[in-house]
């Protein structure tokens, strides 16, 4: 026994690490559910520790704690949010659905640190006074996700975003062949190709900027079923005013608690943003690795950055492994989505019971994004080499650039020059000299690649 103490708790007493500062409840849900060995993540318990501090600053003003209580719980409750005392939020993420365990496993930590100080604190009637798990677990995956995706993904995809419209600018005058259907097409710039996937962050952080709106709104107040059973009418706007001041985010109380509390309808459009990013970065990440294929029997168009050797056989052999991660963010990502679509579900009546696991996946989702965003960015877009010699020995045997004299000799003649170019692997400059009747002068004006990159109609 001398590594344990007796805690209690309305079932009756238990064994708890004598080293612990959490409780009996805490305890019950380590016993009852050794499932993964997952726990809801830093982000996660720095919104406890905020919405905690927050409660103690609105009951010390309404009146409901003593000034010594309210300093000490709110003392407490900071070190939580700061990360100091992580190692006390052992239970797993697949335990009650409301999150009840993960919401008393606060309540205990910060009334254990605030009896320390000689404070007389209880962790339902003080810290948890006012609330209920039913409305804090709710608004701590609203609070944890917008400082998440404020914080660490959205500066992310805007380093992104320049990086890309760097190279852009960079590659605007160098011309390659197009393809659609993985087969040749006209000509773009990759200044052209890259603003595209410029686009799609940029469209990104619009759309993810928009989920935040509701992000924002907080469902605390609602205590036990929306109604806000034994808490101050005022309670819920004065936390979303007190969280206001201790983020900096305008945090803002939900007109309806019921929506807050028995849906989780905001995380799941967050989440289905986020997928969205993904199919981007997904795009985006296999064209790099297609244009890097190779170096002699793929593409060859660019050279990525050479990270690390390729193989464990094969000497000189060098991989696009930060696309793949790319890729593998992703998949896990729309995985990710899945099940938090089917937990936004599992919204019964008046409680959603499965909001440890959208914290946990919506959490990893934004994070693991923002990292690999950053070294996409970083260690893929900004130092990829362009193979010029490849892309314009591509672009002259390109027969498909016959496209531009379709004005000039018709569609069929087109197609039978380019089939004959491609028949006997000749450059189509040199069989439109032969079967358009053109001279060469005219032909180079109207296949030249730069121009063709402008579209248009060519040869008026």
């Amino acid at each position: 026994m001398s590594g344990f103490r007796i805690e209690h708790d309305s079932m009756g007493e238990l064994k708890v690490p004598a080293d612990a500062l959490y409780g009996a409840q805490t305890q019950r849900a380590i016993d009852n559910f050794p499932i993964s060995g997952l726990h809801l993540p830093r982000q996660f318990i720095r919104a406890l520790g905020l919405i905690k501090a927050a409660a103690a600053e609105v009951n010390l003003v309404m009146g409901h704690l003593k000034k010594n209580q309210a300093a000490a719980i709110r003392k407490a409750a900071l070190a939580v949010a700061d990360g100091q005392h992580d190692a006390q939020f052992p239970i797993d993420i697949f335990q009650t659905g409301s999150g009840t365990s993960t919401n008393m496993n606060a309540n205990e930590v910060i009334a254990h640190l605030a009896v320390a100080t000689g404070a007389k604190v209880h962790p339902n009637d003080h810290v948890n006074y006012g609330q209920s798990s039913n409305d804090v677990i709710p608004t701590a995956i609203h609070v944890s996700a917008t400082l998440t995706t404020s914080e660490q993904l959205l500066p992310a995809l805007k380093h992104l975003k320049k990086a890309i419209d760097k190279r852009a600018r960079e590659l605007r005058n160098t011309p390659k062949t197009g393809r659609t259907h993985l087969m040749d097409a006209m000509p773009i710039t990759f200044g052209q190709e890259l603003s595209g996937w410029s686009a799609q962050i940029g469209s990104a952080i619009e759309r993810i900027g928009d989920a935040l709106k509701r992000m924002r709104r907080l469902p605390q107040g609602g205590t036990a079923v929306g109604t806000g059973i034994n808490a101050d009418p005022k309670f819920g706007p004065a936390m979303a005013a007190q969280l206001k001041k201790l983020t900096g985010v305008k945090f803002e109380s939900a007109q309806n608690y019921f929506e807050g509390m028995a849906a989780q309808d905001a995380a799941v459009e967050l989440s289905g943003q986020l997928k969205t990013l993904a199919v981007a970065l997904m795009k985006i990440a296999n064209d790099l690795r297609w244009m890097n294929s190779g170096p002699l029997a793929g593409l060859g168009e660019i050279e990525l950055p050479a990270l690390q050797p390729g193989s464990s056989i094969m000497p000189g052999k060098v991989n696009p492994v930060i696309p793949e991660a790319t890729a593998m963010v992703a998949a896990q990502v729309i995985g990710n989505d899945a099940s938090i679509t089917i937990a936004g579900q599992s919204g019964n009546f008046q409680l959603n019971v499965m909001l440890p696991l959208i914290a946990h996946n919506l959490l990893q989702s934004i994070g693991i994004l923002a990292n690999v965003s950053m070294l996409l960015a970083d260690k893929s877009i900004a130092g990829f080499k362009v193979n010029k010699a490849r892309v314009n020995q591509a672009l002259a045997m390109n027969p498909i650039l016959v496209t531009a004299l379709n004005p000039v000799i018709g569609y069929e003649k087109g197609a039978a020059t380019a089939k004959l170019a491609y028949k006997q692997h000749r450059p189509i400059m040199e069989v439109a000299l032969e079967t358009t009747g053109l001279s060469k002068a005219e032909l180079q004006k109207l296949l030249d690649p730069m121009t063709l990159t402008r579209g248009g109609i060519h040869g008026e």
